[in-house]
């Protein structure tokens, strides 16, 4: 008796220890990422506005493409790999420059103020990813710690940026590994997210509700079956995504060698196709990260069938031309204004269907099936659950191996039963 009441206070100390330290760990790491995730919010809302205010601003996205060129030949960083070379720096253990993050700061505030179609959240992931690996080195962490420190920035710039602290801790612990979730992060992951998320709080970044009034009240069958369907429909338009963004970048490669000249020529496209869709439709949503569109689509306005299209257009030919910026936010508004479209035409709320499809897209872009439904809870309430449930396993399982990042592993396989030891995994 006496043996296994000391093993159990060793065991008591040594858990109580590793959380003592990870919280201190994360509340810093939290703490600096709010700071830095606010000042990037409100550099993006300034540059936005200055853009919308001036609309001449779009002829400079050709010399912005060539400024940024520079800036990451200049720092040594042309070959970073973005948003996938942190998911295997986390991966191998193997850290990430501090520089990454004034770099992708500055040049995605470049990139929106000269109106290319990027997100915020691939800048998010990356600086929180080189804060995280700062932070590591300083507390002397070893190569697995690091990967949680890296996680805990990731969460936590994350969490500032769309005041979504659930969600930006479970799809950081989920994104890098398909089917393997790591619990010895979770602690760390929330901890540093939550702390990121008061404190932007306190700094004047409040969360944004989205309300759904005319959403059904509760889950039936027939709701459900349509649900179904769009889950499938927004399966395929997210592999479209994945396989249009993958493209992109590979076309630009092999017809335009030279990065300063992809630069320019992804700037002239972006200015010729704003003008003829502002010609058309009187208005600039596809440009910036597009989320107005999306909160269009979310109030029920109407959405031209086609806008996911475009939407998708404009952030193939931004992000392929080497400007910088993230691909979820963009994923948002094509999952929303599909959603629109396809929910109405299913006999969905154009609302209800819209967010319907933000998730949906979303979940089968980046293959986080839980963070999904909790992005759901965060952004629309836990009214709907089981319908954004229900779309988000749908889309997943359809969307295949299909995804937004490269570095992506698929460790696990969607088809195979969880206890198959023969699991060919590279064979689907």
């Amino acid at each position: 008796m006496e043996n296994h009441v000391k093993a159990y206070l060793v065991r008591l100390r040594l858990y109580s220890m590793t959380f003592f330290k990870w919280l201190v760990i994360a509340l810093s790491v939290g703490a600096v990422s709010a700071v830095v995730g606010v000042a990037f919010s409100w550099v993006l809302v300034w540059v936005t506005q200055l853009r919308t205010d001036n609309a001449w601003l779009l002829f400079l996205l050709p010399l912005i493409g060539i400024i940024i060129t520079f800036f990451y030949q200049k720092t040594g960083m042309w070959e970073n790999q973005g948003t996938n070379g942190v998911f295997t720096a986390v991966r191998e253990g193997t850290g990430v420059p501090f520089r990454l993050t004034p770099l992708i700061f500055v040049s995605t505030a470049l990139t929106h103020l000269g109106g290319g179609s990027a997100g915020r959240e691939g800048a998010a992931l990356q600086m929180g990813g080189s804060i995280g690996a700062t932070a590591a080195r300083l507390f002397k962490l070893d190569n697995y710690e690091l990967r949680i420190c890296m996680i805990c920035g990731m969460s936590a710039v994350f969490s500032a940026l769309f005041g979504t602290p659930v969600t930006a801790a479970l799809f950081c612990i989920e994104v890098i590994n398909v089917g393997v979730f790591h619990y010895s992060t979770l602690v760390p992951a929330l901890c540093s997210a939550l702390t990121a998320y008061r404190l932007a709080v306190a700094m004047g970044r409040e969360p944004i509700i989205y309300a759904l009034p005319n959403a059904p009240a509760t889950f039936n069958f027939d709701m459900g079956t349509r649900t179904i369907i769009l889950g499938a429909m927004c399966a395929a338009v997210s592999v479209l995504l994945c396989m249009g963004m993958h493209a992109s970048s590979k076309i630009y490669k092999k017809l335009i060698p030279r990065p300063y000249l992809r630069g320019v020529v992804g700037g002239v496209l972006i200015i010729i196709l704003t003008l003829a869709v502002h010609k058309i439709f009187g208005n600039y949503d596809y440009n910036g990260a597009g989320m107005e569109l999306a909160v269009k689509a979310m109030s029920g306005e109407k959405i031209f069938p086609a806008a996911f299209l475009i939407k998708l257009i404009f952030t193939m030919i931004t992000l392929g031309a080497g400007f910088r910026g993230g691909e979820i936010v963009p994923t948002l508004c094509i999952g929303a204004s599909f959603g629109s479209v396809a929910g109405a035409f299913l006999g969905l709320d154009p609302a209800f269907g819209a967010a319907l499809g933000l998730v949906g897209v979303f979940c089968g872009a980046v293959n986080c099936p839980i963070a999904s439904i909790f992005l759901s809870i965060e952004f629309f309430g836990s009214d709907y659950l089981l319908y954004f449930a229900v779309i988000c396993a749908v889309s997943n399982m359809l969307s295949g191996r299909f995804s937004l990042y490269s570095a992506q592993h698929f460790v696990v396989s969607k088809l195979f039963p969880m206890n198959n030891p023969n699991d060919k995994i590279n064979a689907h």
